[in-house]
């Protein structure tokens, strides 16, 4: 008994050891295995994390592309006034009053179907306007062309009432030509019923008198670059001060120019400011730089005591455009071949040669200049016909070529063809056959 009693304690101390090393071995295993786990975990973490650093980039850069300029206005606009392009925008199609940023649509049309030499008379609702006015009395009579001046460097209420009724016939007449010229040049978001600015409203529509930034920077492109009246506009609006009388010699009245951005930048082009209760400070101007032409609308840009602030963001917009905006040749020649003709009469006039069509772009240049900053992505796109049917006519559009700007169609080119391609016939096969093979 002792003896078996010895074996079992030598072998149950045996069994305790090997145990024990099995214990130890299994502790190292799972602590190789942590520190393999934690490792991984380490590395898919710091590996991840540059991706994640990345897209918090992304989206910091994304919301700083949209903060960046930290504008006063609450809707504002920079547009290329060549194209009508929005270089940048904050809340660009936000509808709001205007106030005085109206009048370079009064003055736009007074140039354009207006007699600025004619002799007009102000009636007695426009001798009611309320400040600011130029004072005009029931009956008095002015100049239009003076009126003009009156309108632009001092933003007179009176004196853009006299003109409206003057152009137009009534106020309410003026304000639909205004409205038919704001859809003519393709805003559709603005709303004239006033030729002043004056906050209004339509009671059976409740539609008010209003704009977006966008709509009313495409105003002033057009008043600067796209109107036959364009030059009569800037130097009205440019004008430093005007004096003029009434039409009876009896009054004679002095004019300065409020447009005080003029003085701020040399590349200051023209401008109109505005204010209502409502609408609160509101500026549209013109730069010019460098062949470059930016317009800049800015509505809600602060109210009393701020006057200042629209000139903060008209500066801030019309730098970053200079700054950043450059003209680049994006024109690319074509050359394409021509284009086979089923069942067509060749150029030689036989039936077993194939006829084919020879194609060019209908608008021929030398040259296609766009205003591009460098994060811009221009891709020209061609598309061409591979066959056609038979009869082919001269100046048929066969095909296109495109050009995106950032993914959004800019320019497109027809390609047509150069001259006709006939269809044969039994009969012109016969007359070919009859010709070629007889002794006729």
């Amino acid at each position: 008994m002792r003896i078996y009693i010895n074996e079992w304690i030598c072998w149950d101390g045996r069994m305790r050891i090997i145990k024990k090393q099995r214990n130890i071995i299994r502790k190292k295993i799972f602590c190789r295995v942590a520190a393999i786990l934690t490792a991984a975990a380490l590395l898919y973490v710091q590996g991840h994390a540059g991706d994640v650093c990345q897209m918090v980039s992304a989206q910091e850069r994304e919301s700083a592309k949209e903060e960046d300029l930290q504008l006063y206005a609450q809707a504002a606009v920079l547009m290329d006034a060549d194209s009508g392009r929005v270089l940048y925008g904050k809340n660009p199609t936000e509808i709001l009053p205007m106030a005085s940023t109206t009048k370079i649509m009064t003055c736009i049309l007074a140039l354009e179907y207006g007699n600025l030499d004619e002799i007009v008379e102000a009636s007695s609702y426009a001798a009611s306007m309320p400040k600011v006015k130029l004072y005009v009395s029931a009956g008095e009579k002015f100049r239009l062309g003076d009126l003009l001046y009156s309108l632009m460097l001092e933003s007179h209420n009176d004196a853009a009432v006299v003109i409206a009724e003057a152009v137009g016939g009534s106020v309410e007449k003026f304000a639909a030509m205004m409205n038919q010229k704001a859809r003519d040049i393709g805003c559709y978001d603005t709303y004239f019923i006033t030729p002043n600015g004056l906050d209004a409203v339509v009671n059976e529509s409740g539609k008010n008198h209003s704009t977006t930034a966008a709509d009313l920077a495409r105003i002033m492109a057009y008043c600067v670059t796209d109107s036959p009246a364009k030059e009569r506009f800037l130097e009205i609006t440019r004008t430093q001060s005007y004096d003029f009388m009434d039409a009876d010699r009896k009054k004679s009245f002095h004019c300065n120019n409020h447009n005080a951005f003029l003085g701020m930048m040399e590349e200051a082009l023209s401008g109109k400011t505005g204010f209502t209760n409502k609408a609160g400070y509101c500026y549209v101007g013109a730069v010019e730089s460098e062949g470059r032409i930016f317009t800049v609308a800015l509505l809600a840009c602060g109210w009393p005591n701020n006057r200042s602030y629209k000139w903060s963001d008209m500066k801030k917009l019309a730098a970053y455009g200079m700054e950043r905006y450059q003209y680049k040749d994006i024109y690319e020649a074509k050359t394409f071949e021509d284009i086979p003709v089923r069942n067509g009469i060749s150029e030689k006039g036989t039936p077993f040669e194939e006829a084919q069509a020879a194609v060019s772009l209908k608008t021929r240049e030398e040259s296609l200049s766009y205003l591009l900053c460098d994060e811009d992505q221009v891709e020209v796109k061609a598309r061409v016909e591979t066959v056609l049917d038979a009869p082919v006519a001269a100046g048929a559009e066969v095909g296109e070529v495109s050009y995106y700007l950032n993914g959004e169609l800019i320019k497109r080119y027809a390609v047509c063809t150069q001259s006709a391609v006939e269809k044969k016939s039994y009969s012109w096969t016969f007359i070919y056959l009859l010709k070629t093979y007889t002794f006729l």
